[in-house]
């Protein structure tokens, strides 16, 4: 297959593109608390967010300044850079089966199955998030091209080569086994077809630098403990992995810019009176 591949955020400390079998409870923990953390928070997300579950993708140094629907526009953009930047056309017929690892409440699944016509599938670790994208695929009328169910994006419950487009938007960091994530990816897509990971990844170390400085190792820390994610790996580390793999057309971007106007407004809207309730119903 055809892989594109896009990074979106530049942080994190170095840590192995692989887990040990000493760590499976750990990795057991993660899952599950990825399951929890989402099953708490969808709800929060999808009131005051809507559909998607990700970064807006902005032009850089453009005006934060933006309406609500504004910042929904640059979500819904995320989607539209992906797929130009993977060459993935609306003229393309190819794109007939989609699988969406780490679907979120489903938001990329429909956009995409609305917009090529394609059957899409996601995945997740939440039973709450899966029910809820299957309830809006039904209230949208999309029940009969996309469906959702819980699964594991590192054991996938699909056969070898089906998809002719398999999506990853923004899941990846939650990966305790990026070899094995970025190997199931691979597995599941069909000859010819595309993948696309956007992803949270660390920055490329330079040469003769075996770790992040511990400021930034520190800084990471406490962002993995806050969304229950592993250790980061960098763009080169992906890239080395897909190498590895023996997939063709294979690129990268740093889309850190683009993204960076997102969280001032996520901060925005949670210092909002819609925003503290909501937050206040989801706990701490």
């Amino acid at each position: 297959p055809s892989s594109a591949l896009m990074t979106t955020t530049t942080a994190a400390s170095r840590g192995s593109v692989a887990v040990t079998a000493a760590a499976t409870s750990s990795v057991e923990a993660l899952r599950e608390g990825i399951a929890e953390f989402y099953n708490e928070t969808s709800g929060l997300w999808e009131e005051i967010w809507g559909d998607h579950m990700h970064h807006g993708f902005y032009d850089p140094d453009s005006s934060v300044q933006l309406s609500d629907s504004g910042h929904r526009e640059a979500q819904i953009r995320m989607i539209e850079e992906s797929l130009r930047f993977a060459g993935v056309t609306e003229e393309e017929k190819k794109i007939k089966r989609v699988v969406d690892v780490g679907c979120g409440i489903g938001g990329s699944s429909r956009y995409i199955a609305s917009k090529f016509g394609a059957e899409c599938i996601g995945i997740t670790l939440s039973p709450v998030q899966a029910k809820r994208a299957n309830d809006l695929a039904t209230a949208q009328s999309l029940s009969h091209k996309v469906s959702f169910q819980v699964a594991d994006a590192l054991e996938q419950p699909f056969e070898d080569g089906i998809f002719d487009l398999v999506w990853s938007m923004e899941s990846g960091e939650h990966m305790p086994d990026k070899a094995k994530f970025v190997k199931e990816l691979v597995r599941v897509a069909a000859p010819g077809g595309r993948i696309i990971i956007v992803t949270w990844c660390h920055r490329n170390l330079s040469q003769g630098e075996e770790a992040l400085q511990p400021w930034e190792q520190n800084l990471l820390d406490r962002i993995c403990k806050t969304f229950y994610l592993p250790a980061w790996c960098s763009t080169s580390d992906y890239v080395d992995l897909l190498q590895s793999l023996s997939l063709q057309d294979i690129k990268c971007a740093d889309w850190s810019e683009n993204v960076a106007p997102f969280w001032p407004a996520v901060i925005r809207t949670a210092l909002t009176w819609k925003g503290l309730v909501s937050l206040l119903r989801s706990g701490m």
